[in-house]
């Protein structure tokens, strides 16, 4: 006590908190890997409301601040429902159709029994039921039906036709027959739909993360669905439809109506192949010139219902001016009629691990439910931001915030990363970079890594004249950090409690560089006292703040958002302007980091996984038909579902991303199950039932698979449609793009598949029918040769 002032305080603050505009300190939870967050935040809830029993009188707990349980809980709820609306659509179409309730029923058993076995698959592979997985049940609700649907509509068409015929066959045997007769096309179309898929599962990174567990789903629940058609479909069918009774009555009106139609279109289209053809190449033509005026991103926005705001001081200020800066701040967000709650938090806490100074504020704000859309909301909050004088302001989501900081180290979109060695002229580029930005049309939250000098007191040590005096310099260094910057050199245990032993000068002997100067470092024998400017150079002077480095090569960041513009027209525009309005010295370069390098990475590996799936869908078709010619036939459907899929993309957000992508090879599966089912049955027509290869085979045979085409591509797109009309609610935002391309490719390639398909085939498909049923015959003669030998 002679010598010091010992008392009890609290530790140096690095940081400081506040809720709605008041002091507060923010206790944050992360949650460990694997662990389910929704069960996580339960269990505390129950743990916090035990706390707030034994609180004193005046302390509170704001328990419902930021929680990304919220975020998930709704994101599930939303998918659920709909998945719920795609079903009740499904029942729709199947009933419209079949006007049959037993028809519906067996049909409809398809859904939930393929929703079963792929609960069971996920519960012995540990898989977790979420959004995403949830999204390829939603995807995938309207194909579940799909062969259930081509069984039970050729089951109950032959034994209508068997009820009628000269010596009918006892309806089991009918059953049986018809289900072998499109067994091998609703097997093979099933294969190209997963075939199609597996290669997405080479996706790594955050678009491996996300669409590789959608995937899963998605496959999984498809051949689900397939062992429902082959086992439990002809099985209900023997209980339900062999009442000669319910076969009695033949279409109904409104696929009379449909017939009808179709067949004064094939007349007409048959006789004139160069206009048919004529006309979907222009289509075609036309949909991939639109791709021109459509931009690119690598995932769609998210719609967390929060967001959180950066607020960056100049590094230097106190962590009292910049509370108040943070404080002004949070009021002004409250200001907004949709903002719910507000937590800050300033510089950083003891254990943070985020290693930010005071001059760096992060605030958490949490919306209400009802109120303007989101981007209204934040466009409002920038606007009003935008008043506070010398701070920076970034506005992003929690995810998001964490995406972007994955993919570029930095928490936004677009980080304009520069690299040289010395730290003024960065500065200066820097700059130069901003003022070349600024004002981009789209382009928001502009600024500059707070690289910046600030004021220093600098002790530079003096080697010989500390030698002379017998100090030192590393007992020296480490003396003076002690004194100047405090260090614990004990612990007093009481009770329960720890308090760290600090140690350092008072505030006034730290503060003033006369007295740090004159500080006594040494008493010589002979009484004379050393102080520190004798062997050191003490002088106030500027030195940077942080020196940041990548790649072992220090670098300055320009970083900024994208708001109302597509990523990639925006990056394009940021490289050209920097090309034409900077020039860099040698040695220096710029880098451009954020979500748009990893969109054009995943962008080209997934046009290579296309081409892969196209590949896949050609051999599986050929091992089938053993014709060249019919499998290229049958992949015409891929460009005819292209053109709807490009158009539901340039009437929605003309916005390409990965989701869009990933669509565009899930369509190349689905859209081909239609061609197998029609040239198959052309060639059942040609070889079973001895129908010559003409024009009334080819009417024929197109009337007969109408139903079925149609009835699977309608459960297939309406299923789409709560999705489709979803755009922006939480965890839909990935599935919805991925919704539009596959309805409208679905739309495009069933509507000109009914004309294209019957026409190429009777032009050109002659020979390629002929060999195909010839050969299939002489592998059947073989096979019974073989057999009787």
């Amino acid at each position: 006590k002679d010598i010091a002032e010992v008392k009890l305080g609290a530790q140096i603050k690095r940081g400081d908190g506040s809720v709605n505009g008041k002091p507060a300190v923010i206790l944050s939870v992360q949650k460990q890997p694997g662990a389910n967050t929704i069960e996580l935040t339960q269990r505390i809830d129950l743990t916090l409301a035990n706390i707030e029993k034994n609180l004193p009188k005046g302390i509170s707990l704001e328990k419902d601040l930021f929680k990304q349980s919220h975020f998930i809980e709704t994101a599930v709820r939303n998918v659920e429902e709909a998945i719920r609306d795609g079903v009740i659509l499904v029942i729709i179409v199947l009933f419209l159709f079949l006007m049959n309730f037993r028809t519906t029923a067996i049909t409809l058993t398809a859904i939930p029994l393929s929703f079963v076995l792929t609960a069971l698959v996920f519960k012995c592979f540990g898989m977790s039921v979420n959004t995403m997985t949830l999204g390829g049940l939603a995807v995938a609700i309207g194909e579940l039906v799909d062969d259930a649907i081509v069984d039970v509509e050729n089951v109950f068409r032959r034994l209508r036709e068997n009820r009628i015929a000269k010596i009918p066959l006892h309806p089991l045997k009918v059953i049986y027959l018809a289900s072998s007769e499109i067994r091998n096309s609703i097997v093979f179309a099933t294969i190209i739909v997963v075939l199609v898929f597996i290669p997405l599962f080479y996706l790594s990174g955050i678009e491996g993360r996300l669409f590789i567990p959608l995937g899963v789903a998605y496959i999984v629940s498809i051949l689900a669905s397939l062992i429902v058609s082959l086992t439990v479909t002809p099985v209900l069918c023997s209980y339900l439809l062999t009442n000669s009774k319910l076969t009695e009555h033949g279409d109904s009106k409104f696929v009379k109506v449909l017939k009808s139609f179709d067949e004064k279109m094939l007349r007409w289209a048959l006789p004139r192949p160069k206009i048919v053809i004529g006309s979907a190449i222009i289509l075609f033509v036309s949909a991939l010139s639109l791709t021109l005026f459509m931009g690119r991103e690598f995932l769609p926005k998210f719609n967390e219902g929060t967001a959180t705001i950066t607020v960056m001081a100049q590094p230097g200020i106190s962590l009292a001016t910049s509370n108040e800066l943070g404080t002004k701040a949070e009021n002004l967000i409250l200001t907004v009629p949709e903002v719910k709650s507000v937590a800050r938090r300033t510089g950083r806490a003891e254990l943070d691990e985020h290693a930010e100074g005071v001059h760096y504020s992060e605030i958490d704000v949490d919306f209400k439910k009802e109120g303007r859309s989101r981007e209204l909301a934040l466009e409002d909050i920038r606007a009003k931001l935008a008043s506070l004088d010398g701070a920076f302001i970034n506005v992003g989501q929690p995810i998001s915030h964490r995406l972007d900081h994955l993919l570029s180290g930095v928490r936004a979109q677009i980080a304009i990363k520069i690299f040289g060695p010395d730290l003024a002229t960065l500065r200066a580029k820097a700059t130069e970079v901003y003022n070349a930005l600024e004002g981009t049309r789209g382009l928001v939250d502009l600024q500059i890594e707070q690289q910046v000098l600030v004021p220093q007191v600098k002790i530079k040590l003096l080697r010989e004249e500390a030698a002379q005096n017998g100090i030192v310099l590393g007992e020296l260094s480490k003396n003076l950090e002690m004194a100047l910057n405090g260090v614990n050199v004990a612990q007093i245990i009481d009770s329960q409690k720890i308090f760290n032993v600090f140690m350092r000068f008072d505030d006034k002997s730290r503060g003033n560089l006369e007295l740090i100067k004159s500080t006594t470092m040494k008493v010589l024998p002979d009484g004379t006292r050393v102080s520190l400017e004798k062997i050191a150079d003490v002088y106030e002077s500027n030195g940077p703040n942080i020196i940041n480095r990548e790649n072992a090569q220090r670098r300055i960041v320009v970083q900024a958002n994208s708001s109302g513009r597509d990523l990639d027209s925006l990056v394009k525009e940021i490289q050209t302007k920097i090309a034409e309005k900077v020039k860099l010295p040698e040695g220096y370069f710029v880098e451009l980091g954020g979500q748009f390098e990893s969109q054009r990475e995943a962008s080209r590996l997934i046009l290579w996984l296309g081409l892969l799936s196209i590949l896949a869908i050609f051999f599986v078709l050929y091992a089938h038909f053993r014709s060249s010619f019919i499998s290229f036939q049958i992949m015409l459907n891929i460009p005819l579902a292209l053109i709807g899929g490009v158009g539901g993309v340039f009437l929605s957000d003309r916005i390409f991303s990965i989701a869009t992508l990933v669509a565009f090879i899930t369509l190349c599966g689905i859209a081909s199950r239609n061609g197998i089912m029609m040239i198959s049955h052309y060639l059942h027509l040609m070889k079973n039932e001895g129908q010559k290869f003409s024009e009334e085979m080819v009417i024929r045979g197109s009337l007969e698979r109408l139903v079925p085409v149609l009835m699977t591509a309608l459960t297939a797109g309406l299923a789409l449609i709560p999705l489709v009309l979803s755009a922006g609610q939480p965890g839909r935002e990935i599935l919805h793009p991925l919704s539009v391309v596959i309805l409208g490719g679905l739309i495009s390639s069933t509507a000109l598949d009914m004309i294209l398909t019957p026409t190429v085939f009777f032009h050109f498909g002659r020979r390629s029918a002929e060999s195909a049923i010839e050969e299939k015959a002489e592998e059947l003669n073989f096979t019974k040769e073989g057999a009787i030998s």
